[in-house]
């Protein structure tokens, strides 16, 4: 709620500063004479397209990540994003608005740069400085002891009591612990901390719930550190920040990014890889290309159909529960491709090669992988992804949990209709094919783009139109 707030906050202030900046512009332009050789028909009213103005600054605000990280930034960091997105919202909005107005065959062009530039600068002036006003504002608050972020630090030893001091020392970290978390491989007996044992890593998960916890700061001490990766693998709540000092750096390279909280240098675990613009890009992307191909399919879809009615006993859709976006189960759509109640006295089983559950049509569908186009009405309805890591039945996440360091990692992003791990590797058979293709999978999660979403598709249609599926 807290962070729902400090967004409605931040871009309603945004939303005046933007319209601020437009009524300055309009009479730079109009009233003041700064552009005299610039000839334009004056609008009726100025209000209006300060909205409309304001509207489309606030859509690329929000895409290029402006609404994102807004808990105390530094001021110097918001300013450079700030320069950055306007920067590049300029350009846009010259090349939609302003190039049509400015009368290229009437000798207007020598005025085209100042003319940019002013708009440019005015918007950057008035959007830094109300950013600057929040966050000032957000500094003051927490030294007062409001708006602290709820915290707990992992470790009951020296290193531990160090980080807690140093974080009281530091109050504008708008950090408020709340305990310490016994690591499993901690002594009993704790004895001198400043604040009391609120519970150990096996519980860490409810002790998040439960508290409200927003950051956690590992701070174990170096005969502890085997302890690192089970902390990291338990934490798979999303908007809940995991830190840790240096000294453990090169134990999680790769799933890391350097962070500074006010004089208390830490690392962050597990930042997410894709900036907004990407991510907005992506679900853009998904829609428009499930639209496309659910309606060039129509012909394959209506023959798939008849065929699975003519060849087997059961429904055409096959429904099965999986397990999607932080743990959040759903209901995957598929062509049904095995013989009706294929799994009613075996239970979940991995498919084999030549399985004798799976029909002749839909052996086919599954090399073609046709059996996939009603996934593409999942990914309309937001719980896939054209690209991401394959979403397993319950039975089985909580299986591979178990076993597979890390494993859940990958709930972190949307599954996806397909992934690196199905163009690099095979179908499960056995454990060790899942923990091979995880590997794949977290390397996807860490390094995800929309280059590698096309690199992946084009493998997939590859693989497609080769008939090399399984």
């Amino acid at each position: 709620m807290e962070r729902v707030k400090t967004i409605i906050v931040t871009a309603g202030l945004d939303f005046i500063a933007l319209m601020l900046a437009w009524y300055v512009f309009y009479y730079a332009r109009f009233h003041w004479g700064l552009f005299p050789g610039l000839s334009a028909a004056r609008p009726a009213t100025v209000l209006l397209p300060s909205i409309v103005i304001a509207l489309f600054w606030i859509v690329v605000f929000l895409i290029f990540g402006l609404y994102r990280n807004l808990y105390l930034i530094s001021r110097f960091d918001e300013t450079v994003r700030v320069l950055k997105v306007v920067t590049i919202g300029t350009l846009i909005l010259f090349f939609l608005l302003f190039i049509d107005s400015l009368g290229w065959n009437s000798g207007n062009i020598h005025y085209a740069k100042t003319y940019t530039l002013f708009y440019w600068f005015v918007n950057f002036i008035f959007v830094s400085l109300d950013r600057f006003i929040i966050r000032t504002f957000q500094r003051v608050q927490v030294q007062k002891g409001r708006g602290l972020h709820h915290a707990v630090i992992i470790g009951t030893g020296p290193t531990a009591i160090s980080v807690y001091e140093n974080i009281q020392r530091h109050r504008v970290s708008g950090l408020n612990v709340l305990g310490f978390v016994k690591a499993n491989s901690a002594k009993d007996g704790i004895s001198g901390l400043p604040l009391k044992v609120i519970g150990s890593v096996e519980d860490l998960k409810k002790v998040i719930i439960n508290r409200e916890i927003q950051e956690i700061i590992v701070a174990l001490e170096p005969h502890q550190s085997d302890s690192i990766i089970e902390i990291v693998d338990r934490i798979d709540i999303p908007n809940v920040s995991v830190k840790i000092l240096p000294d453990f750096y090169q134990m999680i390279i790769g799933l890391n990014q350097t962070n500074q909280i006010f004089g208390l240098p830490l690392i962050e675990v597990m930042p997410d890889p894709m900036p907004s613009w990407e991510k907005f890009a992506k679900d853009v992307m998904d829609i428009a290309i499930s639209l496309f191909i659910l309606s060039i399919t129509l012909p394959i879809t209506l023959l798939i159909t008849l065929l699975i009615k003519l060849t087997s006993r059961g429904p055409v859709i096959y429904r099965q529960r999986r397990v999607g976006l932080y743990g959040k189960e759903f209901y995957i759509y598929k062509f049904r491709t095995m013989y009706n109640d294929a799994e009613k006295h075996t239970g979940p089983v991995w498919a084999s090669k030549d399985d004798p559950r799976i029909t002749p049509v839909g052996n086919w569908l599954r090399k073609l992988r046709l059996d996939e186009i009603p996934q593409f009405f999942n990914v309309i309805k937001g719980d896939m992804s054209l690209v991401g890591p394959r979403p397993e039945r319950p039975f089985f996440v909580n299986e591979f949990k178990k076993r597979i360091p890390l494993y859940t990692r990958r709930l972190r992003v949307k599954p996806g209709i397909t992934g690196w791990a199905q163009v690099k590797w095979k179908y499960d058979s056995n454990i060790e094919d899942v923990r091979e293709k995880t590997k794949y999978d977290l390397f996807y999660v860490e390094n995800m783009s929309l280059s590698m979403d096309l690199k992946i598709l084009i493998n997939t249609l590859i693989t497609i139109l080769t008939g090399r599926g399984q």
